[in-house]
């Protein structure tokens, strides 16, 4: 039987993976860090868009990030998610 933690955090994380929003920046950071900035060019989105996602993600642990002076670089914080969503990538382009 599972219990009550893990059972949400394993429903907090599909949840995170369900937006398409999410699995872009997170695709995103599967490929190297960035910045919000970079994130929001590379996604043509707007900065406060990116970062609300990004707080979003942070506070599931699913990323990470370093302040350099004043910019915020983010990255993965966790390979077995980021590994389920590139099988998840992987399976949908075989489809």
């Amino acid at each position: 039987m599972l219990d009550e933690e893990t059972l949400f955090i394993v429903s907090q994380t599909f949840k995170a993976l369900s937006d398409p929003t999410r699995i872009k920046i997170l695709h995103v950071l599967s490929e190297r860090q960035h910045s919000v900035n970079e994130i929001a060019e590379r996604l043509q989105m707007l900065q406060s868009t990116v970062s609300h996602q990004l707080r979003f993600l942070k506070n599931l642990r699913l990323v990470k990030y370093r302040r350099e002076g004043t910019t915020m670089i983010y990255s993965c914080d966790d390979e077995h998610v980021m590994s389920v969503l590139k099988q998840m990538i992987d399976h949908a382009r075989h489809h």
